[in-house]
């Protein structure tokens, strides 16, 4: 049989390109380099939770109690939620619900991310510290900033300190709030008393601890029109690649009331340490 040199080399061309066609063959999370290259760990998370099932009827029931009064066939609409338009839900996925009662109106929302690196040399866990320690940043705080019984002090560039080494509470436009150094500092005392529109030092925006692999709660006063005052308590969390954040807000009916920095962080706090272990599950 004679040898042909044309059909030699396309026999080669046709081996060498199956040889290397099942690298890049399944997932969008690849990393560029192919798995031979990729020295640093996939995320631990590849799936998010459906975010409207994410939270359970009893829990929704406490954290809007204006739907407990309404018809049956309103109540199933509050808690089913509202689903945040996203293009990916294996990326970034959400979900808020609201109640209206007589004497406030809550509001309550959780998003969650799950952050892939493209990066051979970076981890997914590690990117999406960067990502929240940006997050952390933005509402004027720091590793270095502590819980109420923390001894370090410190805020990054953005926050001020109250002289207490915390940040002041925000108000709206990210000014500090006034504070009063020497207010006893008690996890449950509320905002809503005589003379007093912020919460103590105990509540002021800090980093949490014993929540995820980071955590810190940021609590922000506003103004709806010129008189009603509206507060946001957010609590967010990284669970290795998923960053978790969970908004819990308050807008009473009366212009005189202030919203209670003590229930709504309490039970924004709580939220969140279930998502966490129901991410971890």
């Amino acid at each position: 049989m004679a040898y042909v040199p044309g059909v030699a080399l396309l026999a080669a061309l046709v081996a060498g390109c199956s040889a290397g066609s099942d690298g890049d063959a399944n997932g969008a999370d690849s990393k560029p380099g192919g798995p031979a290259a990729a020295s640093a760990p996939p995320g631990k998370y590849r799936t998010l939770p459906a975010p409207c099932r994410a939270v359970p009827l009893g829990t929704l029931k406490d954290l809007l109690p204006g739907a407990a009064q309404l018809p049956a066939e309103q109540q199933e609409k509050v808690f089913r939620g509202a689903a945040s338009v996203t293009y990916d839900t294996d990326r970034k996925v959400g979900c808020s619900w609201k109640s209206d009662a007589p004497d406030s109106t809550r509001v309550l929302s959780i998003d969650l991310e799950r952050v892939v690196s493209y990066d051979p040399a970076v981890s997914d866990a590690d990117r999406a510290d960067t990502v929240y320690a940006k997050k952390e940043k933005a509402a004027g705080l720091s590793a270095a900033t502590p819980g109420p019984d923390g001894e370090q002090g410190g805020t990054e560039e953005g926050g001020a300190e109250n002289g207490t080494g915390r940040p002041a509470a925000r108000t709206e436009g990210g000014q500090e709030a006034a504070s009063d150094a020497s207010a006893p500092a008690s996890p449950s005392a509320s905002s809503s008393g005589a003379g007093g529109t912020e919460p103590d030092d105990a509540l002021r925006p800090r980093v949490l601890e014993g929540l995820g692999d980071a955590a810190f709660l940021d609590d922000l006063l506003t103004r709806a029109g010129s008189t009603a005052q509206h507060r946001t308590v957010s609590v967010v969390f990284r669970t290795s690649n998923v960053i978790v954040t969970v908004r819990y807000a308050e807008q009473p009916a009366l212009v005189t009331k202030v919203p209670d920095s003590g229930e709504l962080q309490e039970k924004a706090q709580a939220l969140a340490r279930k998502l966490a272990e129901t991410l971890s599950a």
